[in-house]
């Protein structure tokens, strides 16, 4: 296996993971009957963002670096809000 083949697979590894957030709650919602985003949304989403941004910064684009980096805070930031709040409930 070749270097940039490598790299192509963490690549598409990361979108995979990325869109697997999308189904997955897709999925929980319809179980449910109603829009819900389940825990497991934002740990694939940091996940496939920390596998783009890796691929993003191997190929050095900017853009795709900024628009990572940001969603990654986002998504680690929700996590911290959902532990807050099971930390309150116990």
């Amino acid at each position: 296996m070749t270097r940039e083949t490598l790299w192509l697979i963490i690549g598409f590894a990361g979108q995979a993971v990325f869109t697997g957030r999308f189904v997955l709650q897709w999925l929980y919602s319809e179980f449910k009957r109603r829009s819900v985003i389940p825990v497991g949304f934002w740990y694939l989403s940091m996940l496939g963002s920390a596998l783009l941004l890796t691929y993003a910064i191997y190929r050095q684009d900017p853009v795709f670096i900024i628009g990572q980096s940001f969603g990654f805070l986002v998504y680690l930031r929700n996590l911290q809000l959902i532990a807050r709040n099971q930390e309150q409930k116990d």
